[in-house]
């Protein structure tokens, strides 16, 4: 299990000890890739760079006091200063699905808190959808295609084994050949976008990140199985993370964690096509090739474990995160978690003490959208007045992996 301490935590140091232990730094980029500059305002003394990954059940290594390293200060920030979203156009009630599985809108809405997903259907695509939400989102942040030069596709569908980020690029009609790239981390993958953003802006000098959280689960649901038919929806959402100073930034902390041995609860594994004939037959070092074809099982879970991990781990990754930023939960304006279950939702913000009226939630019209359901919510809430800048959000992801991961940002 690893656990990513984040970006930004709060300085403990004190203006004397930076005076005595601060040395001026060269003209280039210090050993945690972010520079450095002589002089340093009073504001961005309460950040500190972060870039160590260590072991999260105690065994973390531990410098001695004399060899503690001198604080990085943090003194390019990024902000988040558009978002879009976009789903199909074919809407499956939980009405329509009584008519294929055993089941009604009471029992699905009861254990679930979904009415309605949205799903692929005709010519629609996922490549589509993602250029839509990542157009709105540019033309909110007033960025045009031109200027954006970092697409991250948060997605564990894509629509090319190689990735589907190059084909969101050549879609937006981006001239400078921006760097395009797939993360796949399933319903935590738009948050771990936003850490990739920072990352990117902080240590390597980007100016206009593209994050999109985007997802065609139905895909890979059996739609006989009540257990899980009921549950997932397609849909993609973008933001755009933009470099600014640091005393303006807005991502404040970030707490992250795998645990491979959950993958047995939450899963769509690789399966041989065994129709496929032996084509050289049974003999010797032959008798294994070529390779059978390959595909991916329909999604497996077993919701009790995944409700038991959700309701233990996010709270704890959230409070961590809020301590990483200097902040607690009072200080949070809106909680965004991950739209998987309405009873998680609810758990969660309870041991948070973050009363409804102050969370997020969109599950009931779409359904999980896995790593888009953060941006499609935020999304909406922006565009309906709900956040408006300045507003303190707690987003959450959590999921197949199994991974969860958590940031604290500032909306605009």
């Amino acid at each position: 299990m690893a656990n990513t301490s984040g970006l930004i935590s709060p300085s403990t140091f004190t203006l004397k000890q930076i005076n005595n232990h601060l040395t001026p730094p060269p003209p280039a980029f210090s050993q945690s890739g972010f520079y450095l500059f002589n002089r340093i305002s009073v504001h961005k003394l309460r950040f500190r760079c972060c870039s160590s990954i260590h072991g999260g059940s105690g065994a973390a290594h531990k410098h001695a006091p004399s060899q503690s390293p001198i604080p990085k200060w943090v003194t390019q920030g990024c902000k988040l200063v558009g978002c879009g979203s976009a789903v199909p156009s074919l809407n499956i009630s939980n009405d329509d699905l009584s008519s294929i599985v055993e089941t009604s809108d009471k029992w699905i809405y009861e254990r679930t808190g979904i009415h309605n997903r949205r799903v692929l259907s005709g010519k629609d695509s996922l490549t589509g959808l993602s250029e839509m939400a990542a157009r709105r989102a540019l033309e909110m942040a007033q960025v045009e295609p031109d200027d954006v030069d970092l697409i991250l596709m948060c997605t564990s569908t894509p629509e090319d084994l190689f990735g589907s980020a190059p084909q969101i690029q050549r879609a937006l009609g981006c001239k400078n050949s921006p760097l395009s790239y797939d993360i796949t981390a399933a319903c935590s993958g738009f948050v771990l976008g936003l850490l990739s953003a920072a990352c990117h802006i902080r240590g390597g000098g980007f100016k206009n990140v593209l994050v999109i959280g985007a997802d065609s689960l139905s895909r890979y649901v059996d739609w006989t199985d009540r257990k899980t038919c009921i549950i997932f929806g397609d849909a993609a959402g973008a933001v755009v993370v933009q470099a600014c100073d640091g005393n303006e930034d807005g991502l404040f902390g970030f707490d992250f964690h795998s645990d491979g041995e959950g993958q047995k609860h939450l899963n769509a594994t690789m399966r041989e096509d065994n129709d496929q004939e032996d084509v050289l037959g049974t003999n010797g070092s032959a008798a294994d090739f070529p390779p059978k074809r390959s595909s991916y099982s329909c999604i497996q879970m077993n919701g009790q474990e995944v409700f038991r991990f959700a309701v233990k781990c996010v709270p704890q990754s959230i409070e961590s995160a809020l301590g990483k930023a200097g902040m607690t939960s009072s200080d949070v304006d809106w909680l965004l978690l991950h739209q998987a279950n309405q009873r998680i939702i609810d758990k969660v913000s309870e041991k948070l003490q973050i009363p409804s009226e102050r969370v997020i939630s969109n599950l009931a019209n779409y359904g999980n959208t896995s790593a888009a359901s953060i941006p499609l919510a935020l999304d909406e809430a922006v565009r309906s007045g709900k956040v408006q800048p300045g507003h303190t959000i707690a987003a959450s992801g959590f999921g197949a992996g199994l991974t969860w991961g958590s940031t604290i940002m500032r909306w605009g």
